[in-house]
């Protein structure tokens, strides 16, 4: 029986791939719980947020599997680099919004109304959905040690971006 053994080095750019598959739906699947669980609707700049976590997690998985395949390391290496550079996009989007909330700097134009209750006043549940209006993008709906969730998503880019670039490093 032969054994084919692969050095760590090989399967370096794969687990990197692996573990930023399992924590970029983690992170974007945290945010979805807050949605679903918590009750807490999010902005205009929330959703625009979660972008780079929709992308990268189909590309992570991709790396996978090119490296499972036995593709060219240059492939997973590649795509860790993508996602990585998605993953600065996010710590873009996350600082810009955390700037937002704080008043550092304006908001979009169109992420300015603040949602009170739909009242549908006899109408029916679709003439209410043409007078939703989402939460605004400047008040933070919940602050975990004195961070937004914009400001905790901008650690996390950050995090996960450094994470990809070095295991694009690596060679198979």
């Amino acid at each position: 029986m032969t054994d084919i053994t692969v050095s760590d080095t090989a399967r370096r750019p794969m687990r990197t791939a692996l573990f930023l598959a399992v924590a970029m739906a983690a992170t974007v699947g945290s945010a979805l719980g807050f949605q679903y669980i918590g009750g807490y609707i999010p902005c205009k700049l929330c959703y625009e947020q979660r972008i780079p976590y929709y992308v990268g997690i189909p590309l992570m998985v991709l790396a996978v599997l090119a490296s499972l395949i036995k593709l060219p390391a240059w492939t997973t290496r590649a795509l860790l680099v993508i996602v990585g550079l998605l993953m600065v996009y996010g710590l873009y989007l996350g600082v810009y919004h955390s700037g937002v909330e704080w008043a550092w700097w304006p908001g979009p134009t169109d992420c300015t109304n603040v949602a009170g209750p739909v009242d549908t006043g006899g109408n029916g549940v679709l003439d209410a959905l043409d007078k939703f209006v989402p939460p605004s993008c400047d008040k933070a709906a919940l602050r975990i040690l004195g961070l937004s969730l914009a400001g905790w998503n901008a650690i996390a880019s950050l995090i996960l971006a450094a994470v990809a670039f070095r295991g694009a490093q690596s060679r198979r």
